[in-house]
């Protein structure tokens, strides 16, 4: 379910836009309530409407057609909008599985990834999300401690996709938690395509709902290392270590 014209395209979308830029709290509340009253799902609100409507709310901003404070009168009634929805999800039986998620430190990547951690749970997932701004010996640590199923960044800024390539990294050379997958998601990873292949994620999903999805239907899916480009001779030249080769016998062997 991401931003699909069905209400991303309508005059509900619009007017919650100008009621979210108004700050008008308890219109936007009662405009919600009306859509539910219709039968309307809250996890159908959450990935079709309040994340879509973040993203507008961002690029409107940065084209300079909203204020500041419109920025921050509609950033923080959506959030508290997609508070209100996440009690209203259904929660289906525990699946036995476990997911620990992470994200971007900015709004939207925050939104983003509190979004995909309330479709998980609603889903049956055993959550964990830690947010935004985490390093990388932390995130290491709740892995070890959790051992989670999935792990899954979402919407990572684009200045944290290295640190993201090389927790990757560490996990591969470690073979920690070796029955985990590594999955990438929204912002970033997709706005520029298959990065999330060439960092060595193991699935990647456009937005939260297709989070949920792929994470069911793709199980079994793991990382390769021909789909790995980025840090390629690294690898390759650990590799050669191992076998006792030299590195330029190594490199040469991948370039033939």
């Amino acid at each position: 379910m991401s931003f699909a014209p069905a209400l991303s395209n309508t005059k509900l979308a619009q007017n919650y836009m100008n009621l979210l830029l108004a700050g008008d709290r308890q219109a936007v509340r009662e405009m919600i309530d009306q859509v539910i009253a219709t039968g309307t799902q809250a996890g159908t609100l959450l990935s079709e409407l309040i994340w879509p409507t973040m993203e507008g709310i961002q690029q409107m901003y940065k084209d300079d057609q909203i204020t500041q404070m419109q920025l921050n009168l509609g950033t923080r009634l959506n959030r508290q909008i997609c508070d209100q929805l996440a009690g209203k999800l259904p929660m289906h039986p525990k699946n036995d599985r476990k997911v620990l998620i992470f994200c971007g430190d900015a709004e939207p990547e925050e939104l983003g990834g509190q979004i995909t951690a309330d479709l998980f749970e609603s889903a049956g997932y055993t959550v964990r999300f830690g947010g935004g701004g985490v390093p990388n010996d932390e995130i290491l640590k709740m892995i070890g401690e959790f051992r989670p199923d999935l792990l899954v960044m979402f919407a990572t800024l684009p200045s944290g996709v290295p640190h993201v390539r090389k927790l990757i990294d560490y996990l591969r050379d470690v073979n920690s938690c070796p029955d985990m997958q590594v999955m990438c998601a929204g912002g970033i990873y997709k706005r520029a395509e298959g990065l999330s292949d060439e960092i060595g994620a193991d699935l990647y999903a456009a937005d939260a709902a297709k989070a949920v999805e792929i994470a069911e239907t793709q199980q079994a899916r793991r990382h390769s290392l021909d789909q790995q480009t980025v840090g390629r001779m690294r690898r390759i030249k650990k590799a050669a270590i191992r076998r006792g080769d030299t590195a330029d016998t190594a490199i040469q062997a991948e370039a033939a």
